[in-house]
């Protein structure tokens, strides 16, 4: 790190950051002396690190690192001659003046006597157990043996340079914004390639014209035409000179932009090692703590991770090793008799898989006792006897990421509270990621993460809904489709795809997002289907077309617009076209909603199935499900297309963004009672003309006036479902189901 990039930090700053690295590679040392507590590299790590931390806290006066710092390296010198042996006790005490060397290196700048007095009286107290140690009779150390690995050489060129988050961002944003710029000189390009053919298309002409000319034009028209034949060639030659030019100049800067933002995306980008420093150390305390006897491995920490999922994965995985801690590791008592090495192992493995980033954790403890977790789901009312003994591994493993669920039964700091699984289901979610479990009963248990390698870059769908470009995520797409229109099946009202055995709902996109519908003419007999959600849940949304794969460069959306329903950022297309990011977890709970309150619309356009493009559609309008669902039921049997709404201000919502030929509605409503909704009806210019049923439980004769003086063309009680009225109402109204 050149002098120039220090210049903002004052001393103490510099201390900190020179701490922190020196504290993690103790760290890291002192766990793996105390599987092989002799070997020489690490103790001479540890006293390098322990004399330039000692140098460090004294050239900023801090006089307790100094004291602590020191012990240690007496400590550690002392183990290099052979006289101290490095043992559980003595590491526990180092690791303790590890964690005093953080906590002063963190302190404020500026301290009061009493706290500096107290920070001294912790560092002697640490000094004075190091030493007590030192003044014991030597140990019989083993031979020192040779290092199992050496550390890999450092790239000297390697330097690391502290830039803010802020600065990062917006590096990001000008590179991605510099790209998008260089896509502007494509279309540049193309019109002078037009002009080019233009004026070879004049030179033509221009041969036609002298060849249509008589053969005794005089010398001064030839002349003329000449000249013009010249300068035309002249102009094409310059013109095809510039254009030349310009597609190299395009190719370069297309080039040059694309190198530039690659690397300002691997600027965000930081090995997952950084993020893995604490959990040897927590492993190792929580297995004494619990008496267990556990390894932790690692592999795969220098795989990139951008700096932003980096900061969130320490709580998930936290969760998970933890969980491998308590529940999946037996005690060493407990593995001989299943006949393993009283040594627990956890594993964590990372790498990229398919454009993401797959993180492993796993165990080879006791796995998970499915017979006891079916019980435990029936015992917390979950599901029945009966529809548990059905479950499959797959689905119980599903319920230990429920809120509150656990299989502890009693409470301890480390378990047993019902929080942890869900925990980390969540924060995955949040980062678009998402989390698997297996496991074999007495061989262990297996976590896998798949997280988006950066959240800066989201490799998405392109869809055009409405007209307009939308995104919907790789990492949330279960699968994208295009199917014919006649394969489109309908069951009581509802449409649906048959897919694999299961029929999995469609519902129109533009209806989801409250958007235009596709215009006629880009109505198509096929259509383009996104499929959303678990295997077991799984929605169809219909768009009106796909566009094709893309790398978004995910701009946020101003926050003073709040939450946008179902959408959860922005981007730019290659030609500098805004487009917006579907939020699929968002769009989820909106089918549900759409779906748990019978609203979903047909889809297809224009090019619905033929007798269903010509149905005459009616609105019922009624705050009861079982109202709704008898209507509809009693309309759609005698071919009539129903769209359904919950009260009267969604009744109107729907009536100002489609076509009905008849509106049957309640009274008593929320939001809006069916007594303001004809009249909102009857005010507006398109659609006062349009028929206005009301259906309601009130019989009395002011209620009867009262609705058809505000202009309701039939009033009937809801009596009228025991017989034809209803019916024979709306055929008066409207006529037959199709003409």
């Amino acid at each position: 790190m050149g002098a120039q990039d220090l210049r903002h930090f004052s001393m103490r700053d510099l201390f900190r950051m020179e701490a922190e690295g020196l504290t993690q590679s103790l760290t890291a040392a002192l766990l793996e002396l105390e599987r092989t507590p002799t070997r020489p590299d690490l103790l001479e790590d540890c006293m390098r690190a322990a004399h330039s931390l000692k140098g460090a806290a004294r050239i900023v006066d801090l006089r307790a690192a100094v004291t602590v710092a020191h012990a240690m390296e007496d400590l550690f010198v002392a183990a290099q001659k052979g006289e101290q042996h490095l043992d559980r006790a003595r590491i526990d005490l180092l690791l303790g003046g590890v964690d005093l060397l953080s906590a002063l290196a963190r302190a404020p700048d500026e301290e009061s006597a009493p706290e500096q007095a107290a920070w001294q009286a912790d560092a002697d107290s640490f000094a004075a157990g190091l030493a007590a140690h030192l003044a014991q009779e030597p140990v019989a150390a083993p031979r020192p043996a040779a290092p199992a690995a050496q550390h890999a050489a450092e790239d000297p060129h390697d330097r690391s340079l502290r830039v803010s988050a802020e600065n990062l961002n917006r590096m990001l944003d000008l590179a991605g914004e510099t790209l998008v710029e260089t896509h502007q000189l494509r279309p540049f390009e193309q019109s002078l390639l037009r002009l080019k053919r233009m004026q070879r298309e004049a030179a033509v002409s221009l041969d036609t014209l002298e060849a249509a000319l008589p053969p005794d034009l005089d010398d001064r028209a030839r002349a003329a035409l000449g000249k013009l034949r010249d300068q035309l060639s002249a102009c094409r030659q310059h013109l095809g000179d510039r254009l030349s030019h310009l597609e190299n100049r395009n190719h370069r800067s297309s080039d040059l932009a694309h190198r530039l933002y690659h690397q300002a995306l691997k600027v965000r980008m930081r090995p997952l090692a950084d993020g893995l420093g604490g959990f040897p150390r927590m492993v190792r305390d929580i297995a004494h703590e619990l008496g267990k006897q556990v390894r932790l491995e690692i592999s795969g920490e220098r795989t990139q991770v951008d700096r932003d999922i980096l900061e969130r994965l320490e709580a998930p995985l936290g969760h998970v090793l933890r969980n491998a801690l308590d529940h999946g590791l037996e005690s060493p008592e407990e593995r001989l008799l299943a006949g393993k090495p009283p040594e627990g192992v956890i594993r964590l493995s990372a790498g990229h898989h398919a454009g993401a980033l797959q993180l492993v954790v796993e165990d080879d403890g006791r796995g998970i006792d499915f017979d006891r977790l079916r019980a435990t789901v029936i015992a917390r009312g979950l599901a029945s006897e009966e529809t548990a003994a059905k479950l499959s591994e797959s689905e119980l493993l599903e319920f230990l990421f429920l809120p509150g669920f656990t299989m502890k039964e009693g409470v301890t700091q480390i378990s047993g509270r019902g929080v942890g699984l869900d925990v980390v289901q969540e924060m995955i979610r949040q980062v678009r990621g998402l989390v698997r479990i297996t496991a074999k009963p007495g061989e262990g248990t297996r976590f896998k993460l798949e997280l988006p390698l950066t959240l800066s870059v989201v490799r998405s769908l392109l869809v055009s809904i409405g007209g307009e470009p939308y995104a919907f995520p790789f990492a949330h797409i279960a699968r994208a489709m295009k199917v014919p229109l006649a394969s489109v099946k309908v069951m009581e009202g509802r449409q649906y795809l048959d897919l694999d055995g299961q029929a999995v709902g469609l519902v129109a996109a533009h209806q989801v997002l409250g958007c235009a519908p596709a215009p006629v003419e880009d109505a198509g007999q096929d259509l383009s289907i996104v499929l959303l959600g678990t295997p077991g849940q799984l929605y169809g949304v219909v768009v009106d077309r796909f566009v094709g794969g893309a790398e978004l460069v995910v701009r946020p959306l101003d926050p003073r617009l709040g939450k946008i329903k179902d959408i959860g950022a922005a981007a730019l297309t290659e030609d500098g076209a805004p487009l917006l990011i579907v939020d699929v977890d968002d769009m989820l709970r909106s089918l549900e909603k759409l779906s748990a309150s019978d609203r979903l619309g047909a889809v297809g356009g224009q090019a619905h199935a033929q007798g269903a493009s010509q149905r005459k559609r009616v609105l019922v309008v009624d705050d009861s499900f079982t109202v709704r669902e008898l209507e509809r039921k009693l309309l759609d049997h005698h071919g009539y297309d129903v769209e359904v709404a919950v009260d009267g201000m969604d009744g109107w919502n729907m009536l100002k963004g489609g076509h009905f030929d008849l509106v049957i509605s309640d009274i008593d409503m929320p939001r809006m009672d069916g007594i303001e909704l004809v009249r909102r009806i009857r005010a507006d210019a398109k659609l006062h003309a349009m028929p206005v049923m009301i259906l309601s439980y009130k019989d009395r004769e002011e209620d009867r006036q009262r609705g058809l003086e505000v202009g309701a063309d039939y009033y009937l009680t809801k009596g009228s479902f025991q017989n034809n009225a209803l019916i024979d109402a709306v055929v008066d109204l409207i006529g037959e189901a199709v003409p």
